[in-house]
């Protein structure tokens, strides 16, 4: 089992915007994130400690302004703690090993696949397609991933 973890250096190769996201609970702009519309088959993966987040079977478009998820690829690795922050009454959602800000969770999602909503930020997932998870160690994720689109 691979270690995942946060890193001096992993944090210093993060861009000002990854930084803000992921560092300091930043949130990017709707609309914006490089993420939003790829419909590539594969895995996002926390882009400070590489632990895997969500696949890509599990995508949709919520029209929100951010890449949507129906569910986590790993639960353990998704950790929800209450947000008060802007007035509002919301579910963060943190990598567990990279301690990263990665979006929210609501309850508004497809109900035919369970009901939620994860809202997560581009700037704090790295995108591992399909053709590449076997050989950057994520190969146990592969049954988790569609075939084709």
């Amino acid at each position: 089992m691979p270690e995942y973890r946060k890193t001096a250096e992993a944090v210093a190769k993060l861009t000002p915007e990854q930084y803000r996201v992921t560092q300091e609970s930043g949130t990017e702009r709707p609309g914006t994130g490089p993420l939003l519309h790829n419909k590539e088959p594969g895995i996002y993966v926390d882009i400070v400690s590489g632990e895997p987040l969500f696949a890509s079977a599990d995508k949709f478009d919520s029209h929100c302004g951010w890449p949507s998820f129906t569910k986590p690829i790993e639960h353990e690795n998704v950790q929800e703690l209450t947000d008060t922050s802007h007035g509002m009454r919301r579910v963060e959602v943190r990598s567990k090993f990279g301690d990263s800000h990665l979006g929210h969770v609501f309850d508004d999602g497809p109900r035919d696949r369970g009901g939620l909503r994860y809202c997560i930020n581009s700037a704090s997932l790295r995108f591992v397609h399909r053709d590449r998870m076997e050989a950057e160690g994520y190969g146990a994720y592969l049954n988790q991933v569609e075939e084709v689109r």
